[in-house]
């Protein structure tokens, strides 16, 4: 979200009974937010320490693309989606994680992660970073073709970190800021590239140019197989944190497919209905995302923005 954005949907309550209301709605909506995003992982202090800038500061493109709850969760289901079409990446998670049985489980980590080493303290950032590292040199085994896989690979590393940020930017552009300049879009790129090197990844794409040359090479590599399906029927009925977050959850499910490119989602059997889909999902997420910027009146941007600005401490 930009800051523009933000601080529109940042208006005072009103006063009064009206004002007492609103205020449990957006404390409702917050809580409901918080638990989808938060698990049992590493609790992160976004304000703090005073001025530390993070890996990248508040002047990053990232910074403004990654600052969205309802366009990164739409984003985040995109990019589970793709990542599934690849059997090696697929065959990791499938072996090595519980998402059958806990797949908020799965959105929570993804979150943190993209969470904190965006906004979190470099500190924060860079031991999530090391966390993650740790965790991939256990994930090894065999896919059902027979082909051996290890998540610390750099070419999957790649795969999975490109299926992420092309979703996350495609909704930003889709629901944030179409007018985002190619410049910005091409330093995104660049900007989260380095995530993925700091993880092990190699030959990652740096810009749009880049992204669309790769994404186009792998698809050769990709196939839609019952694995693959078992992981759609879960993500498609992944149960709401949240009675509240019911609604919302099933249109950003759906909107996650919409923001799939044509391509994937044929491999998928998504395209029948894609023009109906687009109709229905484009101006229901443009109904509820103001209304879940308006709940989010402390979140990890703003809260990491503060801190970046606070003069440091002496000592």
């Amino acid at each position: 979200m930009s800051e523009h954005a933000g601080r529109r949907h940042d208006a005072p309550e009103p006063d009064g009974f009206a004002g007492l209301l609103a205020h449990r709605l957006r404390m409702a909506l917050a809580d409901s937010i918080t638990h989808l995003t938060t698990g049992s992982g590493p609790r992160l202090d976004y304000s703090s320490p005073p001025g530390d800038p993070g890996l990248f500061g508040p002047d990053a493109v990232c910074w403004k693309v990654h600052a969205d709850f309802a366009s990164m969760m739409a984003g985040g289901i995109s990019a589970l989606l793709l990542q599934a079409l690849h059997p090696l990446a697929l065959a990791g998670v499938w072996d090595h994680s519980t998402f059958r049985e806990d797949i908020l489980g799965r959105l929570r980590r993804t979150a943190t992660f993209i969470a904190g080493t965006t906004y979190g303290s470099r500190a924060d950032a860079l031991a999530l970073i090391e966390r993650v590292k740790q965790i991939h040199l256990g994930v090894t085994g065999t896919a059902p073709d027979g082909r051996p896989y290890r998540a610390s690979d750099p070419a999957l590393l790649t795969w999975v970190h490109v299926a992420e940020v092309s979703s996350f930017l495609a909704a930003h552009l889709r629901y944030v800021n179409p007018a985002l300049p190619t410049a910005e879009q091409d330093q995104y790129y660049a900007e989260t590239a380095r995530i993925a090197q700091m993880l092990g990844a190699t030959d990652v794409p740096r810009s749009r140019a880049e992204i669309a040359a790769y994404l186009l090479a792998m698809q050769p590599q990709l196939e839609a197989g019952e694995r693959t399906r078992e992981v759609v029927r879960v993500l498609m009925n992944a149960p709401a944190p949240r009675p509240a977050m019911r609604p919302a959850g099933a249109l950003m499910r759906q909107a996650g497919i919409d923001l799939l490119p044509p391509w994937a989602q044929r491999m998928l059997g998504f395209d029948t209905f894609a023009g109906m889909r687009r109709i229905v999902v484009q101006p229901g997420m443009r109904t509820i995302a103001p209304v879940l910027r308006w709940a989010l009146v402390n979140g990890v941007s703003k809260r990491a923005r503060r801190r970046a600005a606070a003069q440091p401490e002496r000592g």
